[in-house]
């Protein structure tokens, strides 16, 4: 596949890496927006919600974790 230009090769290939690893050791039942400590991770010091790049977990759990983080924040359990 031939580019038009370097930059736009640049840009291609910055945005097709591959994710960094995949997390298997957190099961699906630990997130609850009861455990905090859990969500918390998942979460800058800011009260960010790490992209799925950074954390290296699937789409559906991503969209779980992002869920329970929002439903946490809804009762004060996580800022």
């Amino acid at each position: 596949m031939e580019h038009k230009s370097i930059q736009r090769r640049i840009n291609f290939r910055k945005h097709n890496k591959a994710m960094p690893r995949k997390r298997l050791d957190l099961p699906f039942e630990k997130i609850n927006f009861q455990n905090p400590e859990i969500l918390a991770k998942f979460t800058t010091e800011t009260g960010r919600i790490l992209p799925r790049k950074v954390t290296g977990v699937s789409a559906k759990m991503h969209r779980a974790i992002t869920r329970e983080i929002k439903r946490a924040r809804a009762v004060n359990l996580l800022r």
